[in-house]
């Protein structure tokens, strides 16, 4: 397949791209700096400098839009968060007008989201049919979602990814995480009840290519079957690395560092993969000890 990626250089992204040439297909990224960009992948990879220099989408089989400033790098002021939104909206926006503008647009768009579509929903076990609590991650999530969807057709299938917390060896939650637990400073977060939707990073690549490659659409949980408590979350972690995680950082000191975006953390979902299971897909990893031991080895 011919494939355009935009957010590439992310997380996600970074792991995507290579087993897409592995298994045969050819890359085409969407950076704002090319030259970086190229310092980082394959020579096969093509860069676009953005996507306003092209009227369309001729040409491609598919595109995967992984684009968006980090929710959870800085505190969540006004202009914050117009950010967060217009670096997801604006691209998506985009793409979509390109899909309508091709003469033989893409068979599929996967488009990101999160678990942070349905809010914090608490104890709620959360399946894709579930109502959202409406708060600012569900309404950011929302709209990307909604904009991702004018891009269907009879021609063209859009597959929707709420992802939850992914672990990879580096960056992610774990880059925050483990500089701190590995000085056995770690340990449970507010309360440690919230629940942590979580994926390994295998298990978030295998799911997109499995997206890619059936004949699916419609918004699917990007996560393991076995979301956990913060609490068991931190003690997996320090038990990952031989350290002690028992350092409970109080909710009120971590609203005062944080303010709005506590949420994140403080908050969460008990959120189920269930339309990815029902649909065949088969995870790796269910066992959180194991995922954690495999990325940070």
């Amino acid at each position: 397949m011919q494939i355009l990626i935009t957010g590439g250089t992310g997380l996600i992204g970074s792991h995507l791209v290579p087993r897409l040439l592995e298994t045969g297909h050819e890359v085409t990224l969407v950076t704002r700096d090319p030259d970086k960009a190229r310092g980082h992948f394959d020579r096969r990879v093509v860069l676009w400098k953005g996507l306003n220099e092209h009227e369309n989408l001729d040409g491609f089989d598919a595109v995967i839009n992984l684009a968006g400033e980090p929710i959870a790098d800085k505190r969540w002021t006004e202009s914050q968060k117009q950010r967060l939104c217009q670096s997801r909206w604006q691209i998506t926006e985009r793409l979509v007008e390109m899909f309508k503008a091709s003469s033989t647009p893409p068979s599929v768009l996967i488009s990101g989201s999160a678990a942070g579509y349905y809010g914090d929903l608490g104890e709620v076990v959360v399946t894709e049919d579930e109502p959202p609590h409406n708060e600012f991650t569900h309404k950011l999530c929302a709209r990307w979602e909604q904009i991702a969807c004018g891009a269907q057709s009879d021609n063209t299938r859009v597959c929707l990814l709420r992802t939850g917390v992914v672990l990879a060896p580096k960056g992610g939650i774990l880059a925050k995480l483990l500089p701190i637990f590995r000085l056995g400073l770690g340990g449970p977060i507010g309360s440690g009840r919230q629940y942590l939707a979580w994926i390994h990073i295998d298990d978030m690549i295998n799911g997109i290519l499995w997206l890619l490659n059936n004949d699916l659409r419609g918004p699917f949980n990007m996560v393991s079957p076995y979301p956990v408590r913060n609490e068991q979350f931190s003690h997996a972690l320090g038990h990952a690395l031989s350290r002690p995680a028992f350092m409970r950082a109080p909710a009120t000191a971590v609203k005062l560092m944080m303010g709005e975006s506590s949420v994140l953390v403080l908050g969460g979902q008990r959120a189920l993969p269930k339309r990815l299971e029902e649909s065949g897909f088969g995870f790796r990893y269910f066992d959180l000890e194991e995922a954690l031991a495999d990325v940070v080895r």
